[in-house]
């Protein structure tokens, strides 16, 4: 497993249809660790959606599948994940978010993270 690129789907769906289900299965197929948080319990792949915020260890990445207006009530709980970047799927970018971040020496990416995992360049 390539532990160094731990990864938090934040906004996770049990929704086949959604993207962020997409991603952990590609992520989990790429043998990256997958932790996930969203609104229903359930497990995707070998990865529990967790409801509750975890204060989960070594996050690399967070890949956000959450709108603007969703995030404020998330930004202090990801920010002390202390994440090396945190992904903005399309339909996410935040600029207020993005400042922070920056503040926070965490690295923001407005990027789709399925594109990334499919073009080899997720882990670069």
């Amino acid at each position: 497993m390539v532990e160094s690129y731990k990864t938090l789907v934040f906004g996770a769906s049990l929704n086949p249809d959604r993207y962020s289900y997409k991603a952990i299965l590609m992520l989990r197929k790429t043998n990256i660790p997958v932790v996930a948080f969203g609104l229903k319990y359930g497990v995707v792949c070998d990865v529990e959606i967790d409801t509750n915020l975890e204060l989960y260890r070594s996050i690399h990445t967070v890949t956000l599948y959450l709108n603007p207006k969703r995030q404020l009530d998330y930004m202090e709980y990801i920010l002390n994940l202390n994440p090396k970047r945190v992904i903005f799927n399309p339909g996410t970018e935040n600029p207020d978010f993005f400042k922070l971040l920056e503040q926070h020496n965490i690295s923001c990416e407005m990027s789709c993270t399925l594109v990334l995992l499919s073009t080899n360049q997720y882990q670069s």
